[in-house]
């Protein structure tokens, strides 16, 4: 049986209530500043697209979808695992130009997700994507857009210790990005696990981007698992950070510089997936009608953790619990919503 380990003693820094509102505050300052930030505009987004368009995410490419019909449309939808083809061809639509983007709050369901005090079935996210030249498609621009949101992400912390000054004994989320490749950390801890070598790095770098997810490396596995249709998986990472509550690391992010039509071609090709040619948004980006991209999803429940202090993801977002979690909470004292 997993077990859910949760901090000794922990006692949140918040009420239910004030949780609720900062919840709220932090959510509307980050959008607004990230907004700024990279240019950014709110846009309505889907919480299904039908199968058949292959605009849903395959994560890593063994997550089943929420399936169901709907009266009078022809095939099935799907609730969305995440935007990051739909954005890409919304901004086709709404006919931006470089430099201009849109965001979004996007809600999912994820059913096989392993549930713990970071992960639940319910994802909340603020999906966002921009166009971008093709000069600009280099790790450079990549590292200078990361640290544009960790940015946004301190300018929001310090205002919210503002509000409630009961926040101010959290460590400030430091603006010192260090930047490292998943072959750099392999090289560095052969021995561990990913997560186990994420935890061993962040623990002494609070804030890391770790860069080029989804190719092998040469232990001849990934550090993690990337649909080949989305990110170019040697221009994309995961922005991590050191949880100083639960004394462990946490992805507050994965984003990267979009495929264009070579290197989707060839990761369609290195992952068996080469029969996706054929559906509508795969056609459409190997004929190269579709704009140079990047962009990423950033956890709106994550945030809130960092930010509050809080230990289960269960503190900031309402969801359903297996009886593993909710006994593990109650032992804890901790309520989830």
């Amino acid at each position: 049986m997993k077990e859910i380990k949760l901090p000794q003693g922990y006692k949140p820094l918040l009420s239910i209530y004030e949780t609720q509102r900062a919840i709220d505050l932090g959510n509307r300052l980050f959008a607004d500043k990230l907004a700024g930030a990279l240019r950014l505009h709110r846009v309505s987004a889907p919480l299904f697209v039908a199968v058949s368009s292959g605009l849903n995410d395959d994560l890593n490419g063994v997550e089943r979808a929420v399936a169901f019909d709907i009266n009078g449309v022809e095939g099935d939808a799907a609730v969305v695992h995440s935007l990051a083809k739909w954005k890409r061809l919304a901004l086709k639509r709404y006919q931006f130009h470089a430099g201009e983007g849109l965001y979004t709050n996007m809600n999912a369901i994820r059913r096989d997700e392993d549930l713990d005090s970071l992960h639940s079935a319910y994802v909340d996210q603020w999906d966002w994507e921009k166009i971008i030249t093709r000069e600009q498609r280099n790790v450079d621009f990549l590292k200078q857009t990361v640290c544009s949101i960790v940015n946004a992400l301190s300018e929001t912390q310090s205002f919210l210790c503002t509000v409630f000054p009961q926040l101010n004994v959290l460590p400030p989320v430091s603006t010192d990005v260090t930047f490292i490749t998943t072959q750099e950390l392999e090289d560095l801890f052969p021995d561990k696990t990913p997560k186990e070598r994420e935890d061993a790095f962040v623990q002494d770098h609070p804030t890391t981007f770790l860069m080029g997810i989804g190719g092998k490396l040469k232990s001849g596995k990934p550090h993690d698992g990337r649909a080949p249709d989305y990110d170019d998986w040697a221009l994309n990472g995961d922005l991590l950070v050191w949880d100083s509550v639960g004394r462990r690391s946490f992805e507050l992010s994965s984003m990267g510089i979009r495929v264009d039509e070579e290197s989707l071609a060839r990761q369609l090709e290195l992952s068996d997936c080469e029969s996706r040619r054929e559906l509508p948004f795969h056609k459409m980006l190997l004929n190269g009608e579709l704009p140079l991209t990047m962009g990423g999803g950033i956890g709106q429940s994550r945030v809130s953790m960092l930010l509050l202090g809080k230990a289960h993801i269960g503190e900031v977002q309402s969801s359903l619990w297996d009886e593993v979690n909710t006994t593990a909470a109650e032992k804890a004292g901790i309520t989830l919503l």
